[in-house]
Parts: structure tokens; C-alpha cells; sequence
């Protein structure tokens, strides 16, 4: 049983044990003790660190000790050596490297020293799957996407050292970090300089991602002040801050557009909704005027940071609105679109829109495309918030979505867009930050060398399960089936889907969600217990595309769902099949999976026994005749009694893993304390609440 936050001990330890486990095919060389591993006298942090990183590889992971050492001249060393370097053979693209093996000289070289910190990683992940300290012939890889920028997945906006060596092995360039003041994050003071000096020696920028208030409109006699004082004051403190990402529900501003009536919450007259969107929520005409405003201000302490315009938060307005804010942005701004969002589908015959993040849909989606076209045309950066690390918000408390041909669809249809729109930048996680999995290690093969998507799926089952890789393959394509028959609702994302098996049953009687003290955002904050209850929040923030009503859908998506927990069965088959087969760390990253997969069948239980609950709940209001409510008041009681001992099952697993439950923004919202509540809640429901109403009704029945 693990305690909470245990899953962090395995995130710092960055290499496994003992992975040596083969013998080197004819073709390959071998470094053994005699090497040394060798960087220049005026070699950098981020050299040294790539360089002290492939030396605990090589110690840990493959039993071979080497020493590090500095060297004047590497060209006149006169012994077995590896070296590590910056060359200027090497393509000049940064972070671009080559892999060059030869007897009694390895080199791992890079365009510049990012490229030299990626050459180390490639040469690990090659000895990983050659299952020894093995390396043959030349290799090189040339990153298709910067910046790729990630929050967290240690914790909200925590980030030790052996977090940001992950991510830097990932491939990725850049670190966001939530920012509401001078070293002050929604969970309070960071030392924001160190964390950019310490990311730096990873080979990593690091991104504000804005929680300013932004109160002012540039029109203002008093603007100066106010965005100098926040956006001004921030450059001027952290002068080697990359850059800054500007989304409307975080950092609205008062805009003067007669279309809209507030900024962030919704607007009332006369205690009557204003039935006009909120700045933050819709492309106001005086957008390019904020922005250009801000980047004024910027510009005085920093004329060369990125400044991010994500249009997240509008997606869903009309095109030509979205359109013409693009063609008045100023000069020198990024533009980020969400990738795959408000994209109509349908799932076994459902008709589904992805409202939020999700990997149900590979994308692109409409909004993308309308502006990546536009953004093209205008000559404007590209950016994209994808989730391409591996996790999406279809569940939002796991540690990533095991579902690799929607990830490696999504992969090509980003490198499609690289090609078609000049898409070139990739925000890989929201708050839920990034978890390193099969999955993050298949998009790092697709974003550096020229892999097909089975050749980078191959290379992964072969190094998780060897020669019972077909075994582990079978698995996942379960999984992938899995996948197909799930569709992510508003409904869902921020109901059951947020939180899992810790998701209340309600019936009349509200309640709220326990919360960690230390949670930014937890109890009902992104999770609402009243499944489909707040409509006023799915028309303002979100649109529900041709999806209609949920109660349009629920039957359809129960009918899937069910299939969906009879795919993951299978999987579960396939797998603990496959852990009685392997050893070592082989067997426990087999049984994790496992573990998780168990975990999603009961996480999948509960949503669709939050649908059963609701469609009664809904009969209920609809019906006069008192006996069909006596019968539907017993059907809920039978929907409860399931959902409590579906809660139960998943205690197991949380217990196993605790990652599972647990999110850096909400923290354990979905862990083991709030499944055993919703048990104790449920258990009142069904025990009390309803009783006293059914007897009610049987009275009426009766008299």
C-alpha cells in the first residue's frame, strides 16, 4: 500500500536497474569500464548535467562505472571515451543531435549544447532497447516542434531537478509556471528566478502562464500604471523569463466591445442574465489593442519575449468574429489554438462534441484548422495546446490515457499541420502536467526521427515486454478499442470523469466535495456533483456542438460504455496474462499498467452508473403516477448499492498506486479519503434520504 504522493519517489528516480539483460549483436560496441565519459574544460551546465545523467544510466541501468572528466582539447584524447559535445556538423536546428558509435570512440554531439544534452538521452534510450551498454553505427534527430512547454506532474508548479531532467528527456524545451505576482503562484511564493536558472541547466525556457488580473482597458487614464505594475514589473524582476501565455478566462481584461457584459463571471441586470457572453469568453474587437498594449509595456524590459495569445476560450463563437481578431493581432505575437476542440463525432451512433480536452478525437478540429489557416496567411507564429504528452481531461485522475493509435493519429495529425500551417510550437499538458509513460516516449520518437507509427509502437512493446511483446501488443489494441467507444461530455469532464470512483450520487440534498487545504482548485470547483445541472455554464463557456441536451445522449452513451469496460476486460486478460511471464522491472511496469487499467474499469463504472442515477433522477420530475416513482425510487436505491461496491473495488488499486486519484491542481479529489466519503454519502442517499421519500409515496399510494 502506498502512502500519498509515494508515486514522486519514482519520479525522481530517473533510470531504472538493471536493465542489462542481453548480450551486443555482431554489428554493435560495446562501452565497458574502459571509457571515460568526456566534456570540454568550458562546457556548460546543460552539457554537464546530459553528461552526469548518461553516467547514472550507465551505473544504475547497464552496471558500468565510468568517470566524467573535463578536457582542453577533446580531439587529442588518446583512449576509450565518450564524448560529449557541440559540433557544427550537426544540423542547425537546436536541440538537433547525432548519435555516431565506433569501437573505442562514442559521440554524441549536438547543435548546440541542447543538442548535445539530447544526443545523451537518444544514446540511453537506444541502450534501453538494446537491453545493454550497446551502440552501433550513426544516428541523427532533429526536433520538429519548439517550443514544447509542460507544467508539472510532481506537483502544482513544483519542479525538482530530476523532474525537469524528465522533461528535457522527453524532448520538450519549456516549463510553464502559473503566475499571479512576483514569485507567487496559486500556491504561493516560488522563487521564480531559480526556478529559470535551474531549468536553464536542463536545457529548458521557462513560460508565465498568466493569472493577472488585468483590470484596466489600454483606453484607460491609468493602464500604464496598472500593466507596468504586473506584466512590466514581472520582465523587469525575471529578465531571462521566455516569454508569457495569455487565455481569456485567466486574464480577461474590461474590454469595451458593446457584444459583451463583464469579464470572467457572468453579468446580471436588475438580478436578470445580460444574455451577452464575458470578455474572457468571446474575441472582443479590442483584443489586438490589450495586446499590443501589453507588448509595449514588455517590450521596455524585454523585446524579445514570447507573448502567447491562446484563443482557447472562443473556439465555439462564429468564425468570422474569431477570424477578424486574428487579422488585426499586432506584429510579433504568438498565436496558440487548442487542437481538437468543439469537433462534432459520434461514438457507436451518439452524436458527441469534444467540448474540452480530449483524445477521443485524434483532431484536427474545425476551430484549428479555420484559424491555423488564417494565422498561416498572416505570416503569425503557430502554436497548439495538444495534450500530446499523454493525458487529456477524458480522466482526470490518472496519470496519462494508454490508448497509443489515438495518440499516434493525433502525432501525425500535428505533423501534418507542421507541414500544411507552419505549426511549430506544442503545449504538451494543462495543470495535470506531465508523467513519463510509453506513450510521451512514442511522441518523442515521432518529434525527432523519421518513425512510422507501428515502428515506434514495436519499439516500445519490445522494450516494456521483450519476447512477449505480441502478448503486450494485444493489450493495448484493446485498449485503443476501448477508446473508440468513449466519448468526452461536458457532463462527464466535470462530473465523474473529473474524479472517478470518488463521484457523489445526490438526490435532493447538495453537497461538497472534500477538498485538500492546500488544493488550488479543489472540492466542487471542477467537479460538480449535480451531473448536468448547471446548463447556464454549458452555454456560456462551452458548446455542445449538435450533441443537444445530455439527457439526449445518456442511453447511447451507457450502451458504449458498456462496451468500452468489455474492451478494458480484455486488456486486463491480455495483461495479467503477460506479468506471470516477465520479471524484474519489466514485470512491475506490466502490473502498474494493470493496476491503472482495473482502476478505469471501475472509473468507467461510475459514469455510467452517474447516467443511470440521473436518468431517474430526471424520470422522476417527469412522471405523475406514483407507483412508477415508487419503482424508480427502488431502482436507485439497486443504482446506489452498485456504485457504493464499485467504489469499494477501486480502493485496491488507489492503495496500489498512489498517482491514481490524484491531480497537482484538485490533489487527491479522487483519492482514497474522498472514495471512502462518497461510499458514506451514497450509503445516506439510499439508507435515508430516499427511504423517507419513497415512504411518502407508498403512503400516497396507500390511502
Amino acid at each position: 500500500m502506498e502512502r500519498n504522493f509515494q508515486f514522486r519517489e519514482r519520479m525522481l528516480q530517473r533510470h531504472r536497474y538493471d536493465l542489462r539483460q542481453g548480450e551486443k549483436t555482431a554489428s554493435q560496441m560495446e562501452i565497458d569500464e574502459s571509457y571515460i565519459i568526456a566534456i570540454a574544460k568550458t562546457a556548460d551546465r546543460v552539457i554537464e548535467n546530459a553528461a552526469l545523467d548518461l553516467q547514472d544510466f550507465l551505473r544504475r541501468s547497464m552496471n558500468v562505472s565510468l568517470a566524467l572528466k573535463r578536457y582542453e582539447d577533446l580531439t587529442a584524447i588518446d583512449r576509450n571515451c565518450i564524448i560529449v559535445a557541440e559540433d557544427a556538423g550537426v544540423e542547425a536546428v537546436s536541440g538537433a543531435c547525432i548519435v555516431r558509435a565506433s569501437e573505442g570512440r562514442v559521440e554524441l554531439l549536438g547543435h548546440d549544447e541542447r543538442g548535445a544534452a539530447q544526443a545523451c538521452y537518444r544514446a540511453e534510450d537506444l541502450m534501453s532497447l538494446n537491453r545493454g551498454p550497446y551502440l552501433e553505427g550513426e544516428k541523427a534527430y532533429t526536433p520538429k516542434f519548439s517550443p514544447r512547454m509542460s507544467h508539472s506532474g510532481y506537483g502544482l508548479d513544483d519542479f525538482p531537478d530530476a523532474h525537469l531532467a524528465s522533461i528535457a528527456h522527453a524532448g520538450m524545451d519549456a516549463i510553464l509556471v502559473f503566475v499571479s505576482g512576483i514569485d507567487i503562484s496559486p500556491k504561493g511564493y516560488q522563487d521564480f528566478n531559480t526556478l529559470i536558472w535551474r531549468a536553464a541547466g536542463f536545457g529548458l525556457d521557462v513560460y508565465a502562464y498568466s493569472y493577472y488580473h488585468s483590470e484596466r482597458n489600454p483606453d484607460d487614464p491609468d493602464a500604464y500604471e496598472h500593466y507596468n505594475s504586473t506584466y512590466g514589473r514581472l520582465f523587469q524582476y525575471c529578465p531571462d523569463l521566455k516569454g508569457v501565455v495569455l487565455v481569456g478566462e485567466s486574464c480577461a481584461f474590461p474590454s469595451k466591445d458593446p457584444r459583451v457584459a463583464g469579464m470572467i463571471q457572468p453579468v446580471f441586470e436588475d438580478g436578470i442574465p445580460a444574455g451577452k457572453p464575458r470578455s474572457g469568453w468571446f474575441p472582443c474587437e479590442d483584443y489586438p489593442q490589450w495586446l499590443a498594449y501589453l507588448k509595449k509595456i514588455i517590450d521596455q524590459y524585454n523585446p524579445n519575449a514570447d507573448i502567447v495569445f491562446w484563443t482557447y476560450n472562443w473556439g465555439n463563437a462564429p468564425e468570422e468574429d474569431r477570424l477578424k481578431l486574428i487579422d488585426n493581432l499586432p506584429e510579433g505575437i504568438s498565436l496558440m489554438v487548442t487542437f481538437e476542440m468543439y469537433k462534432n463525432y459520434e461514438v457507436d451512433g451518439t452524436a458527441a462534441c469534444a467540448t474540452d480536452y480530449t483524445i477521443c478525437v485524434p483532431g484536427p478540429g474545425d476551430y484549428f484548422l479555420s484559424e491555423a489557416k488564417r494565422a498561416k496567411e498572416r505570416g503569425i507564429r503557430l502554436y497548439t495546446q495538444a495534450n500530446a504528452a499523454g493525458l487529456a481531461w477524458d480522466f482526470g485522475v490518472m496519470p496519462y490515457n494508454p490508448f497509443p493509435a489515438n495518440w499516434h493519429k493525433r502525432y501525425d495529425a500535428l505533423l501534418q499541420c507542421r507541414e500544411e500551417y507552419g505549426l511549430c510550437g506544442i503545449m504538451e499538458n494543462h495543470h495535470y502536467g506531465f508523467y513519463p509513460s510509453f506513450i510521451s516516449a512514442m511522441e518523442t520518437m515521432r518529434y525527432t526521427e523519421e518513425i512510422t507509427a507501428e515502428e515506434a509502437t514495436a519499439r516500445q512493446a519490445q522494450l516494456l515486454y521483450g519476447e512477449h511483446a505480441d502478448i503486450g501488443r494485444e493489450a493495448w489494441r484493446w485498449l485503443d478499442e476501448a477508446i473508440t467507444h468513449y466519448m468526452s461530455s461536458n457532463e462527464d469532464q466535470y462530473g465523474p470523469a473529473r474524479i472517478g470512483p470518488a463521484f457523489p450520487l445526490i438526490y435532493q440534498s447538495d453537497v461538497e466535495i472534500p477538498s485538500e487545504p492546500y488544493a488550488h482548485a479543489g472540492g466542487n470547483t471542477y467537479c460538480w456533483p449535480d451531473y448536468g445541472g448547471d446548463l447556464l455554464y454549458y452555454h456560456t463557456h462551452h458548446t455542445m456542438g449538435t450533441t443537444g441536451m445530455p439527457q439526449f445522449r445518456l442511453t447511447g452513451e451507457i450502451k458504449s460504455l458498456e462496451q468500452m469496460r468489455w474492451c478494458l476486460s480484455k486488456a486486463i486478460v491480455c495483461l495479467t496474462s503477460l506479468e506471470d511471464k516477465l520479471t524484474g522491472w519489466q514485470k512491475e511496469e506490466c502490473w502498474r499498467l494493470n493496476n491503472m487499467i482495473k482502476y478505469l474499469d471501475c472509473y468507467v463504472l461510475t459514469i455510467i452508473n452517474a447516467k443511470r442515477w440521473h436518468q431517474l433522477r430526471w424520470k422522476i420530475k417527469a412522471t405523475e403516477d406514483a407507483k412508477v416513482v415508487a419503482q424508480i425510487l427502488q431502482d436507485m436505491i439497486q443504482v446506489g448499492r452498485e456504485e457504493i461496491q464499485n467504489a469499494a473495488d477501486a480502493i485496491p488499486m488507489l492503495e496500489n498506486d498512489s498517482r491514481l486519484g490524484w491531480e497537482p491542481n484538485m490533489e487527491y479529489n479522487g483519492g482514497i479519503r474522498n472514495v471512502k466519503w462518497k461510499i458514506r454519502q451514497v450509503t445516506q442517499v439510499i439508507e435515508n434520504e430516499i427511504p423517507s421519500v419513497l415512504a411518502r409515496v407508498q403512503a400516497y399510494i396507500e390511502r
